[in-house]
């Protein structure tokens, strides 16, 4: 053991192994604390989007119910519009018979009118060629004593034909 004190191999070895010994701790503590370090931060980052995952899951979540009502109220609203359109259509035909209907009873009153009015003046244009052949036939039939004594009588009878 004592040839082991004189070699110099020895001493380079014990010292090498002397400085590692010293040196381990901060390189270790170095060492070490950036990994620690690095899996905190990694840690951190996953804890982070594990959080924004969760809040991403909830908003998808929120915006697919929304969009399932708006759906749902879209199909409301054109479900209200198709029967609200049918209502209107079958409202609007009730109107244009109705319409119709009033049209066709003014014309057939208007058709009634003009019949009674052609009838009237017929009746109007019988009884004044009725009268003016009377009158021819009286004339030519009757003496004037006659035809004063006659127009006479019906002066005297007018009051009581009146009432």
């Amino acid at each position: 053991m004592s040839h082991l004190l004189h070699d110099e191999h020895f001493w380079v070895g014990l010292a090498l192994l002397t400085l590692f010994w010293f040196a381990w701790k901060p390189v270790k503590a170095a060492l070490f604390g950036a990994l620690d370090a690095r899996a905190a931060r990694i840690a951190k980052d996953l804890d982070d989007a594990a959080k924004l995952r969760a809040e991403a899951e909830k908003l998808l979540a929120e915006y697919q119910a929304k969009h399932r009502d708006a759906m749902a109220q879209a199909d409301a609203i054109v479900t209200h519009a198709r029967e609200e359109a049918a209502r209107m259509a079958a409202k609007a035909e009730a109107d244009l018979g109705a319409s119709l209907r009033r049209r066709e009873e003014m014309a057939m009153e208007r058709i009634a009118q003009a019949e009674a009015q052609a009838t009237a003046e017929v009746r109007s244009a019988a009884v004044d060629l009725a009268m003016a052949a009377t009158a021819k036939l009286l004339e030519g039939r009757l003496d004037a004593g006659r035809q004063d004594a006659l127009a006479a009588g019906a002066i005297k009878a007018l009051p009581t034909r009146l009432n």
